[in-house]
């Protein structure tokens, strides 16, 4: 079922229990409030990440890292990493699956390289990478709320020890796993990949490149100086809007917007906010117990990351939120329901997306594999990340 029939269904059961009285008017209002700005952020980050990829941005970045790369594939694949993590942690993770994804496999196609090593680390960093900044994941935004709405440097003070480490954990998985593949050389001459010859690609306009790059060299600090993150998201989208309506206007369309996402995103946000009216919060109460020691924090990201694996990690959030309750716990929470989505294709909305490209794409990827590698990655990283948490 579309994405967009599902968020359809959900709006109407949401709006059947606030007709029925189950889900307080009061509470509809609060929610508003709460979701209104963070969908705003959703939308315009979108639409600043389409019109940039439009812009060729994305795609100047990459050549160039083939070139940096100087023929080493490791070196390749560590540029790679290292732009995954980058776009994950400040343009959020659904940035990396839809954008890069496509981006690293032509490139190691291009490069007579194989692309499950570069995808695998694409999308296992557009999920545990997503732990460091509000903007990173839509969990990170509805936790800044119970928070107290913290500036983005104390978030990122609060969750920089466990985000270092579930970044870590996958690279050296893909290092590891792949280090035959990784250990070789590849040419610098830009091929076609497919007939071996010299690929003549069409320049960006330069115009749209400059002001794309100069656009997110503005966004990046502007999205950690504790401004509300829809302001200047949607700032750059106008900025960007007008520059290829002046010169690009046909890219502009409202395919640009997601409007499936949004609209699945609130029906489930009413939906479950319906459920905690329902009991589901003394339920969540009692798979998450109530301390804030070592092994309490373990067991909250534990119950998380079960959480997504068998229903996806927003819905899992949403579910535990309010018996979460401390900072510690919470921070504990999304470290389940961020880093814990390796096992099941469906556990985060960015892996269904980096599947989609990647069977447009031709790649090949066994999900009993997939769920193999996250059944062992999952406790290693949860775990120790859990036990970060409960340092001051």
């Amino acid at each position: 079922m579309p994405l967009a029939a599902v968020g359809a269904v959900l709006l109407v059961l949401g709006g059947a229990a606030a007709a029925a009285g189950i889900l307080p008017w009061p509470a509809v209002g609060a929610l508003a409030d709460r979701i209104v700005p963070i969908l705003a952020f959703v939308a315009a980050i979108t639409v600043v990440t389409e019109l940039l990829n439009a812009a060729g941005l994305f795609e100047w970045m990459a050549s160039h890292f083939r070139r940096w790369g100087r023929g080493r594939t490791l070196v390749l694949w560590a540029l790679v990493a290292v732009l995954s993590l980058a776009a994950t942690v400040f343009l959020s993770l659904d940035t990396t699956a839809v954008l890069l994804t496509p981006i690293v496999v032509l490139l190691a196609r291009r490069c007579g390289l194989p692309p499950l090593p570069f995808a695998l680390t694409a999308v296992w960093l557009a999920n545990t990478g997503s732990l460091l900044l509000p903007v990173s994941n839509l969990t990170n935004l509805l936790a800044l709320h119970s928070l107290g709405n913290v500036p983005p440097s104390a978030f990122a003070a609060r969750m920089a020890l466990p985000a270092l480490w579930c970044a870590l954990v996958p690279v050296a998985a893909v290092a590891v796993l792949f280090r035959r593949e990784l250990r070789g050389r590849y040419s610098t001459v830009r091929t076609s990949g497919v007939h071996g010859q010299p690929e003549a690609a069409a320049p960006p306009d330069p115009v749209l490149l400059g002001v794309g790059a100069s656009v997110l060299a503005g966004l990046l600090p502007a999205l950690v100086s504790g401004l509300p993150v829809w302001i200047p998201s949607t700032v750059a989208a106008a900025v960007l809007v007008l520059a290829f309506a002046a010169r690009r206007r046909a890219v502009l369309r409202w395919a640009l917007v997601p409007w499936q996402l949004l609209l699945f995103a609130a029906g489930l946000f009413a939906v479950m906010e319906a459920l905690q009216h329902l009991g589901a919060r003394e339920l969540a109460a009692g798979l998450l117990g109530s301390g804030s020691g070592p092994i309490d924090l373990v067991r909250v990201s534990a119950a998380g990351a079960a959480g997504a694996n068998v229903v996806n990690n927003l819905p899992a959030y949403l579910a535990f939120e309010n018996a979460a309750g401390s900072p510690a716990r919470l921070a504990a929470l999304l470290i389940g329901v961020n880093a814990g989505p390796l096992i099941t294709p469906w556990a985060s909305l960015a892996t269904l997306i980096w599947h989609e490209q990647l069977r447009r794409l031709g790649v090949a990827i066994s999900w009993w594999g997939y769920a193999a590698a996250g059944l062992v990655l999952v406790p290693v990283m949860v775990i120790p990340a859990a036990l970060l948490a409960a340092i001051p």
